[in-house]
């Protein structure tokens, strides 16, 4: 098989699986409360990451990474995956599946804004206008088409599935100053992150009981939202010979998703889901798009020498 048929293949199963976790976060939470769920979702990726980190004889980078930088470590294991997933599947525990995953999404939108403050990028009419399309899109979902009542679901429930999209993107942002190898320092989050999530569920709550399906859909969760499709994506991004033609394929997981949650969940999927789901995947077609559009018309203005 050709590198770049590879790369398909591999960025494929990554959308597959991340398809479905939305719908892997639902069952889960009738069972578990989110914190116990990021307490056994968190553990299963730990495992999994390290056997992967032994088959690609890589373990003796852990202590090497970590000493180097362990405040750095510090800061990513308190973003994700404890702030970020107890957010995110409190939004869940709120929120239908088809809202939550909605909102969440929008974490590309408020990624490149983000950027401009905390990394000194610039501002670009692009970002802009993908943001006021994404964010009506937000708006039309949360409100389930009706605009002008300004009524929620749950006020709550859409405030942290917004809020979660704000910590991923500054999750992501941190990282940009990240030298290592990058499963060595996901891993290095969670170990990190770990002790925090035992310690706010051991002051609050208990510690999750067995439960086949409720632990199942847990090991899930951490096995193909957090741990084996990351790998599966970087192996996709290194193989690809053109990186964009990898990443659009994330445009393709919200709409699968939809469809597991209605098949599997049985969620009748709201008319105004389609209409600001549409929105906010538009919003990221023209965030990738109208640039591109620029830079082609400023090159049509150079004269030929």
């Amino acid at each position: 098989m050709k590198q770049s048929h590879q790369a398909y293949a591999f960025g494929i199963s990554a959308i597959l699986l991340w398809s479905t976790v939305a719908t892997a976060f639902k069952i889960a939470l009738t069972h578990y409360t989110p914190l116990q769920l990021v307490l056994v979702a968190v553990t299963t990726s730990i495992v999994a990451l390290g056997f992967i980190l032994v088959a690609q004889n890589k373990l003796s980078l852990i202590r090497h990474q970590f000493v180097s930088r362990p405040l750095f470590y510090l800061q990513t294991g308190l973003l994700n995956p404890f702030l970020y997933y107890l957010v995110l599947f409190k939004a869940y525990d709120l929120l239908p599946a088809q809202q939550a995953l909605s909102l969440n999404y929008t974490w590309a939108i408020l990624l490149p804004l983000l950027s401009v403050p905390l990394l000194g990028q610039r501002l670009r009419k692009s970002d802009i206008a993908a943001a006021l399309v994404a964010y009506l899109g937000v708006f039309t979902i949360a409100t389930k088409g009706n605009l002008t009542g300004f009524e929620f679901e749950s006020t709550t429930g859409v405030i942290l599935a917004l809020t979660s999209t704000l910590l991923w993107s500054l999750y992501w942002i941190v990282n940009t100053k990240d030298k290592g190898d990058p499963v060595v320092s996901l891993l290095l989050s969670f170990l990190v992150g770990l002790p925090f999530i035992i310690t706010a569920l051991l002051m609050t709550q208990t510690l999750p009981t067995w439960n086949v399906e409720g632990m199942l859909a847990g090991v899930y969760v951490g096995l193909f939202e957090m741990g084996v499709t990351f790998v599966l994506w970087l192996i996709a991004l290194k193989k690809a010979e053109r990186t964009a033609s990898i990443t659009t394929l994330v445009f393709i997981t919200p709409v699968l998703s939809i469809g597991f949650i209605a098949w599997i969940l049985h969620e009748s999927i709201e008319r105004s889901t389609y209409v600001g789901l549409g929105l906010i995947l538009a919003a990221l077609a023209l965030q990738q798009a109208l640039p591109k559009l620029g830079d082609w018309r400023d090159k049509k203005r150079i004269p030929v020498q």
